[in-house]
């Protein structure tokens, strides 16, 4: 990654996305201040102008993750306005996107530290409502939305651990989207 300067100088913002690539190529623990200012070309002084502690910045990390995921999965679906449609678009944003991938599979490897485990639990809560929300719309009853909305969101959890956490060999393309269209046929109901 290279220095992202602002008037000469690091935003909290850009430490937090920093810490983000840090955690998507080692990890949670691999979040510590002199290997980000190294990273980043600055010195800790940089950091400690922003966050008061390491636990300071991962919050932030955390909380920009979840809100650019919910600002940029979620939001660009809210104008698709024919469900089976907005479904559709949902499985391909959701299948394309390797680096929050490779972060949400990072913090699941660490649910048991205490800044990780509400920001998951919060971001799955949302996921689940918005998918259950979808079938409903696409005419299925609210338990069946709900199972649908469960199996969904346990085959992309299990997909990212297959892929991510057990080194498994990756798709090629067209195969990879063959699954990603077998996927969407599977379980978005017809009309």
């Amino acid at each position: 990654m290279t220095k992202i300067e602002r008037n000469g100088r690091l935003s909290a913002e850009d430490w937090a996305q920093a810490a983000l690539d840090q955690i998507a190529e080692q990890g949670v623990a691999a979040v510590a201040v002199e290997p980000l200012a190294r990273r980043l070309g600055v010195t800790k002084g940089s950091f400690y102008w922003h966050f008061p502690s390491r636990d300071a910045l991962l919050v932030a990390a955390l909380e920009r993750w979840e809100k650019v995921e919910q600002e940029e999965v979620f939001g660009q679906l809210e104008p698709i306005p024919d469900p089976r449609q907005r479904l559709r678009a949902l499985f391909s944003v959701v299948a394309h996107e390797v680096k929050s991938h490779i972060v949400y599979s990072e913090l699941l490897k660490a649910l048991d530290h205490p800044a990780v485990q509400p920001v998951i639990g919060r971001v799955s809560d949302r996921r689940l409502e918005y998918l259950t929300a979808s079938f409903r719309q696409v005419g299925l009853s609210r338990t069946d939305a709900r199972y649908r909305a469960q199996l969904l969101y346990a085959a992309y959890v299990g997909f990212l651990q297959l892929n991510l956490q057990l080194h498994q060999t990756r798709m090629q393309h067209e195969e990879f989207e063959a699954y990603v269209e077998h996927m969407m046929d599977t379980l978005i109901p017809s009309s």
